[in-house]
């Protein structure tokens, strides 16, 4: 199954900077750029590299996984062809990303530490400008309790019916990237906006929404994976005969827009995004060009598209106010990824020794100077330009059978969710249902009846460089590093992967909520604290690999061993991920490539 699709010539324009007070070599010169015409897109068929009306060469999408029942309603000639147009434009600047990501994290673990650009510092001093944020995106104004999740039948349909403002419909880290669950994740999505989805359990238990009207459910703010991730079901093959897989964040984004996007503003919401893993505002800058490039090939205005940023990487943290800008027509706000956030702490110090150590990951709370630091620069920032700011989850999630573990958890959440809304955050993450009154509550108690704190501004949050890389300040409040929590990171590392390489990407591990963030976080440290010769504080022990791998033996052989599982290749895994000289930059791509793509349950 292949199409191709024209490609839009690229008619942005730009302002004259003469006398502009931003940088141009920085790319972020131009306020209120006035948005191009293209002319509407031309659908062929066929295999091959293929041919626009002007004859111009142009990519390929091929599908190359198996196709299962209702496949062929998602992967159209069309939706090929509109993913084959993104490829086109976007793939080789991707591609350019993603090594300046590699020099730049060289660079930190040379020594450089990262801090706030001087040559985008007229972005940040210039008063004036702001962000779309939520005016003429309905069902955004709101949005003090978002449930997270992936997108099967069952727990879209869950998500839905929650009474959450909003639903974050996760392609990511709460998802495995099975062939199936990407696109049938986008089935549940497509009938859902449409009030037709359905489940039913192998128990024959039945799940409807509760209205078919998509104005009446939770606003939901999809998820596509991160700039990183390919595609190995779809290829691409380029104007040059090039093949290689798609790009997951293209074909995520690509199929969504491509069969929602009218759909939603007919039903009365629209086409909202979360984007993660950004590292800089080149990235932002990135995405706004693929939605500019969207909407004018299906015909929506620009700026209908909103996306929430999660600030997740420590890059990142220092050009919030560039990455807002960048998306300026299409921002909503940002979020504190709290997780992602500090496994990117300990990959871009991992090799700078002892002062750069973390503790023990419960001993990290939010806090902690330095996450202190990070959350509330974040507030201000959103608030100055008119931007949501969203708080992080709380990994603490209840036990319907256990009152005691229900009541820690309601407690944890309880605080953690006053902390934001008193900071000032205008909503926040939770991860199971039952925690949606909880953290309601809170938000109650500081907003009222208005449906967010933008106006509220932060002119008393001063954060510089040392602030933000004050990582020191966790293990300076009494934090330790424990045999304990070394151990706790072996075994969620080990039994989330076990849990990812089966097909589930949010699992429920000793009373916490566990995803690919938190994962990252357990591997990480371990090969942290491998490299920089920690002693564990309460047995004055070093932490080395013939330690870890004890422990992982141990671990291993306490696990049951049930019928399908993926202990062993999980193990492999982690030996890979954690244990070897060299630091893959996420646990994802050796996982994905080497042991989910053609297991058993990547196929329909």
């Amino acid at each position: 199954m292949t199409a191709t699709i024209d490609s839009p010539a690229d008619t942005r324009t730009h302002e004259p900077t003469h006398g502009s007070p931003f940088d141009a070599e920085a790319g972020l010169a131009g306020l209120g750029t006035p948005p191009a015409r293209s002319a509407a897109p031309r659908t062929l068929r066929g295999g091959g590299v293929g041919a626009s009306a002007t004859g111009a060469r142009r990519g390929v999408i091929t599908v190359t996984g198996a196709v299962g029942p209702r496949y062929d309603e998602i992967l159209t000639p069309e939706a090929l062809g509109f993913l084959a147009m993104l490829h086109d434009r976007f793939d080789a600047a991707r591609d350019e990303l993603i090594a300046q990501r590699q020099l730049r994290r060289q660079d930190i673990a040379d020594g450089t530490d990262p801090d706030f650009r001087a040559s985008t510092r007229p972005v940040r001093d210039d008063p004036d400008w702001r962000v779309a944020g939520s005016r003429n995106a309905p069902g955004l104004e709101d949005r003090r309790v978002e449930i997270t999740g992936p997108t099967d039948p069952k727990m879209t349909i869950n998500a839905l019916n929650s009474g959450a403002r909003c639903w974050l419909a996760d392609a990511e880290d709460a998802s495995s990237p099975t062939w199936p669950n990407v696109v049938e994740g986008q089935l549940a999505l497509h009938d859902a906006i449409r009030g037709t989805l359905t489940f039913t359990s192998e128990a024959g238990k039945e799940y409807r929404l509760r209205s078919a009207d998509i104005a009446d459910l939770p606003t939901i703010v999809f998820r596509p994976r991160g700039w990183h991730l390919d595609e190995a079901h779809l290829r691409y093959t380029d104007k040059h005969g090039i093949t290689s897989n798609a790009l997951g964040s293209l074909v995520d984004f690509g199929l969504y827009f491509f069969h929602n996007a009218a759909e939603l503003i007919a039903r009365g919401r629209g086409p909202y995004f979360y984007l993660p893993k950004l590292e800089g505002y080149r990235e932002a800058r990135l995405w706004n060009e693929v939605f500019e490039a969207a909407q004018d090939a299906l015909g929506i205005p620009r700026g209908t598209i909103r996306a929430t940023v999660l600030i997740e990487t420590l890059p990142a943290a220092f050009e919030m106010e560039e990455i807002l800008y960048e998306l300026r027509d299409h921002c909503a706000g940002l979020n504190a990824g709290r997780w992602d956030y500090l496994f990117s702490v300990i990959k871009c110090f991992r090799t700078r020794g002892a002062s750069y150590v973390l503790p023990d990951r419960g001993q990290v709370t939010m806090t902690a100077p330095f996450m202190r630091a990070y959350t509330e620069l974040l507030v201000a920032t959103c608030h100055r330009r008119g931007a949501h700011a969203i708080g992080g989850m709380s990994a603490f999630i209840p036990d319907r059978r256990n009152p005691e573990v229900t009541e820690r958890a309601f407690e944890q959440v309880r605080a953690d969710k006053k902390r934001e809304a008193t900071d000032g955050f205008d909503g926040t993450w939770v991860a199971h249902p039952d925690l949606i009154p909880v953290a309601r509550a809170e938000f109650d108690a500081v907003l009222g009846d208005a449906p967010n704190q933008v106006s509220r501004q932060r002119d008393d949050v001063v954060v510089c460089q040392h602030d933000l890389l004050d990582i020191a300040s966790a293990r300076r409040g009494g934090a330790t590093v424990t045999s304990a929590g070394l151990r706790s990171n072996v075994s969620v590392a080990v039994r989330y992967l076990d849990a990812w390489l089966r097909g589930t990407g949010a699992a429920a591990l000793d009373n916490l909520m566990e995803d690919a963030a938190t994962a990252e976080i357990s591997r990480s440290q371990v090969w942290q604290w491998i490299a920089s010769g920690t002693v564990t504080d309460d047995d004055g022990q070093p932490v080395t690999r013939e330690r870890v791998e004890a422990v992982l033996a141990d671990v291993v052989d306490s696990l049951p061993d049930e019928p399908g599982n993926r202990i062993e290749d999980a193990a492999a895994v982690f030996r890979r991920v954690a244990l070897r000289d060299d630091f893959p930059p996420f646990l994802t791509g050796p996982a994905y490539l080497g042991h989910l793509v053609d297991s058993p349950v990547d196929r329909p």
